[in-house]
């Protein structure tokens, strides 16, 4: 799984990449489809926002997380995640 993370107005620190990567190997664990992630951490006023599109074969899930803390935002984002990819996966394990 190639996990592309960028930030806006935020600097992308070293833990916060290798946060994103623990959370995201577990949604990997789950789905082992996911081809690519593209994750973009914002900082707007008070809100740090985290975004990811993930693309697994011939599909993609979106969604985000904001909170005043960017670690918990993360963990919104990745609980979201988590359950569109588990609802895909039994969309398509009933094919």
């Amino acid at each position: 799984m190639n996990i592309n993370l960028s930030g806006h107005h935020v600097e992308v620190t070293n833990s916060l990449r290798e946060y994103v990567d623990s959370k995201f190997s577990k949604l990997e664990r789950h789905f082992d489809h996911i081809n690519n992630v593209h994750v973009v951490l914002t900082v707007e006023k008070l809100d740090q926002k985290a975004e990811a599109t993930v693309h697994m074969n011939g599909s993609e899930v979106f969604a985000s997380g904001v909170n005043t803390d960017m670690y918990a935002s993360i963990d919104t984002l990745v609980d979201k995640l988590d359950r569109q990819i588990l609802k895909y996966k039994g969309k398509v394990a009933h094919h």
